[in-house]
């Protein structure tokens, strides 16, 4: 499903982009999943995007979870795969759980996985991959159970949490 706006309702991290659900910024194409961001003025602001979603589709609870990407780069560019808890409508972000599998920032030649729970308010947890070559596709994997998250690109791990320490629990729902 999409999200369609800007965000402004709780959903968007002050983005400059209007999401949409047409073909110029998502459609599939040769079996690949396309979204493209667009300088153009649509719904108020200077450029569109896309945002899909599976939430109230699919769910998952540990398991291996991955993805081809071919991501672009440059200033203002922040594309990202990843996963809120399905209770995130009744418990709110970050109680429900956030599992970044990959974001890229910018023009930084590193990708990040990151999870981000409710401790003692908010908490964060994130490391880096190496050095990658975004002109071409990587793919991007989380291995999820009941004791870690590992994340690896290209099939090399890169980092990994322990979901059994400090109030882990959005991780387990």
């Amino acid at each position: 499903v999409y999200d369609i706006g800007t965000g402004s309702g709780g959903w968007g991290n002050n983005e400059l982009q209007y999401y949409t659900n047409r073909t110029e910024n998502v459609k599939v194409e040769n079996g690949n999943l396309i979204i493209t961001a667009r300088k153009e003025n649509y719904g108020g602001m200077n450029y569109t995007s896309g945002r899909i979603k599976t939430k109230d589709r699919a769910s998952w609870k540990y398991g291996k979870i991955e993805a081809r990407i071919k991501i672009p780069t440059g200033q203002g560019i922040w594309p990202a795969f990843w996963m809120l808890g399905d209770n995130i409508d009744s418990v709110g972000w970050p109680k429900c759980g956030e599992i970044d599998i990959m974001e890229h920032v910018n023009n930084e030649s590193v990708t990040h996985g990151t999870i981000h729970w409710d401790y003692n308010g908010y908490q964060y947890y994130g490391l880096q991959s190496g050095y990658l070559d975004f002109s071409q596709y990587h793919v991007y994997t989380i291995e999820w159970d009941s004791s870690a998250i590992k994340w690896f690109v290209d099939g090399n791990q890169f980092c990994e949490a322990n979901i059994t320490i400090n109030d882990t629990n959005e991780f387990h729902n």
